[in-house]
């Protein structure tokens, strides 16, 4: 894909992975346009993009849980910049208990944010992104293969998610349009209220994951890489 003067979606895009992913891609020339669940996470990273990248940057107060409000950002980006060529569905939350103390809640909000709030991302963008034979990339996690205690609800999401990106590849080939899911090991971001630090350089790095994307998209288009895991070198920083 040539990228310059393309058209992204991020989802989750003010902080972490979302934010490196977007600055990467602004970097490349692309239009971007990111979301967050609200405008006070939004504004300041917007103001900051907008005054190195100007008009090429949209921000949308969007919860990944309303298809309505996902519908309207992809409408609001196709109008402004004429099309939608990357998809990256990267809004996700963890809640982490055993199965006796997790309620009902917590198994809610991981459902309906990291699994069904991909699918109304992916459903409110198909068919521009079939018009543009584009690409839509997932940010799943390891924990969509490897399942753990107290991580229930973490896992059924994940594990949903690499099952529903690699059925969506499967159904959106024949229109031109590839699609990925990245799996990272422990990366340092403000995911689960951590706040990132020093101890954190062990770990896979916000822009690292937004290299790993670039790569995918510079790929050769007869090459597709429908899932790709990604870990620290080192565990624990040993």
């Amino acid at each position: 894909m040539k990228l310059q003067g393309k058209t992204a979606f991020i989802t989750g895009g003010s902080k972490g992975i979302g934010r490196a992913i977007a600055e990467h891609m602004l970097d490349a020339g692309m239009n971007v346009g990111i979301t967050g669940r609200s405008m006070n996470s939004l504004n300041s990273v917007v103001d900051e993009l907008k005054a190195k990248y100007g008009d090429k940057v949209l921000a949308f107060e969007a919860d990944v849980r309303d298809y309505a409000a996902q519908q309207n950002a992809v409408s609001q980006l196709v109008t402004k910049f004429g099309s939608l060529d990357v998809v990256i569905a990267n809004a996700g939350v963890g809640h982490f208990a055993p199965i006796d103390e997790m309620t009902h809640d917590q198994w809610n909000d991981i459902i309906d944010i990291n699994l069904t709030g991909v699918f109304n991302t992916v459903k409110a963008a198909v068919e521009p992104i079939k018009q543009a034979e584009g690409y839509i990339i997932t940010i799943a996690s390891l924990a969509g293969t490897n399942f753990f205690a107290a991580g229930s609800a973490y896992n059924a999401s994940k594990f949903g998610l690499v099952g529903f990106t690699q059925a969506v590849m499967l159904d959106l080939r024949k229109y031109g349009v590839k699609v990925s899911t990245i799996m990272p090991g422990s990366v340092s971001t403000h995911f689960n209220h951590h706040t990132p630090n020093e101890a954190d350089a062990w770990k896979i790095q916000p822009e690292d994951i937004a290299e790993l994307t670039m790569d995918i998209l510079n790929m050769n288009p007869r090459t597709l890489p429908s899932k790709i895991e990604v870990r620290p070198s080192m565990p624990g920083g040993k």
